[in-house]
Order: structure tokens, then C-alpha cells, then sequence
């Protein structure tokens, strides 16, 4: 009788399978990108997942945010995220953190018990401590790049930092990881000029405009990262 993973196993082998049974991946932003990534990685097998986020869905999650429902809506983005996995897998182990990661609240992780990091917030701060953290501990990081204020999901690709272009945060964290010394770094990001958004009711004065966004760009690039963090839990494990 074929387990939920028969398919899976039939393109990974059964030696990759066990090995994603045994891994803890941690996903820092259960958004648009991190929704679709943690979702994924359910579904592929991995055994553990650690969820970090400290929102809450609202309205206007529901154009593109995979745990985003009216049934969810006013819960935690990490409650919601670990209902719909045990859902689909009830033997996955779910570690769900109501935490808005930033330097502040790295001391809360520790890296060594994570097999790979998945990077999908929003802010450079955190994102630099992110990467930060994983190098010191020496566990693979991969980075979500700018989703927003993109239309062409084709333009999405895996590099590394420094074989990125276009894309505007991609040039920031290129800088700031030189700083710091990082040598590598792999990141999903769009070859994709951003669009300039309209004006909408939530833009505060002051700050910087709402991204605009869509059902068919973040959840690509949160697909395409799942499929790297996969193939860099299974690397070799199949002759």
C-alpha cells in the first residue's frame, strides 16, 4: 500500500525520502513567499518544521497567501500554517514561533538544531542577522529576494548574492554581505524591473508605499526555494 509520499519517492529514492524524514528546516516569514515554501516542504516529507512569524492574517492576505483564508483570518500566520500541515501530514513535527525576528530576538534560536534555514522576511536587519546566524552555526541558508511590485513569475531564479541583478534589496544585501564577509549566499530573486504601485489607503505618510502583489509571483518564488532546500537535503543521498 503506497504511503502520501509514493510519488515523491519514486524521483527522490527511498534513501533521500528517509533523509528529509529525519531533517528540521527552519522558515523565518510565513508570508506570501514563506507560505508556499513551508507548505511545500510538508508535503515533500520533511519531518520538522519550525515556523517564525509574528503576524496575524488579515483581508488583504487573500490575494496571494496560501494559509490565507476568512476562516483564518485575525489568527497567527504560524497557527494557521501549522494547522494546514498537520492537515496534510499529521506525523510532521511543528515547532510554531510567534516571533518577529531581528537581532533583538536572535538569542531565542539556536541554529545548530536546524538541518537548513529558509530566509523569507521582509526586513535587511533581520535578513543580515539571519545569514549571520546560519554561517556561524554552519547550516545552509537560502534568502527570498523582493517579491513585491512583480508581475512576471518566469523572471524568478537561484543564484548566488553576487550573480544577482536588477533587483533592488539583492543589491543592498550584496553590499552588506561584502562587509561582513560573506563569500556566498544563495537567494531566489526576479530579473524583473519593480513596477511602482499605486497609491493605496494603507500607505502611511511618511514610510514607504504598500508593494503591490499577486497570486502568481510570490508563490512561485516560495516554490522555487523549496525545491533548492530540498535538493540540499537530499544531495547525494541518491547514487
Amino acid at each position: 500500500m503506497p504511503d502520501q509520499f509514493a510519488r515523491t519517492e519514486l524521483l527522490l529514492g527511498e534513501e533521500a525520502m528517509q533523509r528529509l524524514a529525519r531533517s528540521r528546516v527552519a522558515v523565518f516569514g510565513i508570508g506570501g513567499v514563506g507560505g508556499y515554501t513551508v507548505e511545500a516542504l510538508a508535503r515533500s516529507g520533511v519531518g520538522t518544521l519550525d515556523l517564525i512569524d509574528n503576524d496575524t492574517v488579515s483581508l488583504t492576505n487573500l490575494n496571494r497567501q496560501i494559509i490565507a483564508l476568512h476562516s483564518t483570518i485575525g489568527q497567527y500566520k504560524v497557527d494557521a500554517a501549522a494547522a494546514r500541515i498537520h492537515d496534510i501530514c499529521p506525523d510532521t513535527v511543528v515547532h510554531a514561533h510567534r516571533c518577529f525576528y531581528m537581532p533583538e530576538t536572535a538569542g531565542e534560536f539556536d541554529f545548530t538544531q536546524y538541518d537548513c534555514v529558509v530566509d523569507a522576511i521582509d526586513t535587511v536587519t533581520g535578513k543580515l542577522e539571519l545569514v549571520m546566524r546560519a554561517k556561524e552555526a554552519g547550516v545552509p541558508i537560502i534568502c527570498s529576494m523582493g517579491a513585491g511590485n512583480k508581475l512576471d513569475p518566469s523572471a524568478f531564479k537561484a543564484a548566488d548574492i553576487y550573480e544577482t541583478k536588477v533587483c533592488p534589496l539583492a543589491r543592498v544585501m550584496r553590499t552588506e554581505c561584502r562587509k561582513r564577509g560573506i563569500r556566498q549566499l544563495r537567494v531566489v530573486y526576479s530579473e524583473e524591473p519593480p513596477i511602482t504601485p499605486a497609491e493605496s489607503a494603507e500607505t502611511v505618510p511618511g514610510k514607504r508605499s504598500v508593494p503591490g502583489s499577486t497570486a502568481f509571483v510570490p508563490s512561485v518564488a516560495g516554490l522555487i526555494i523549496a525545491g533548492e532546500v530540498i535538493r540540499m537535503l537530499c544531495k547525494n543521498s541518491r547514487s
